[in-house]
């Protein structure tokens, strides 16, 4: 995988508790941005097919809800 430099700022609080963390805030910072662009895609996925095929139904999100976070997440849903 190929990278890039880029500088970023931060609060230094922030970056106080990032080094109580982890020694490798590159690679911190990195899964962060990695986690963000999944959740934006998957997002944007959804609201596709809610556009398509209407808006999902309370028992599709107990089914979502319950494959996420176990079975017992998704019976409070309802």
């Amino acid at each position: 995988m190929s990278t890039t430099r880029i500088t970023v700022t931060l609060p230094t609080e922030q970056v106080d508790e990032l080094r109580k963390l982890t020694d490798n805030v590159s690679g911190y910072v990195a899964a962060a941005v990695a986690r963000q662009i999944r959740h934006e895609l998957l997002g944007e996925d959804l609201r596709r097919y809610q556009e398509d095929h209407g808006p999902f139904t309370e028992e599709e999100l107990a089914r979502a809800r319950a494959d996420l976070f176990g079975e017992q997440a998704g019976a409070g849903a309802a």
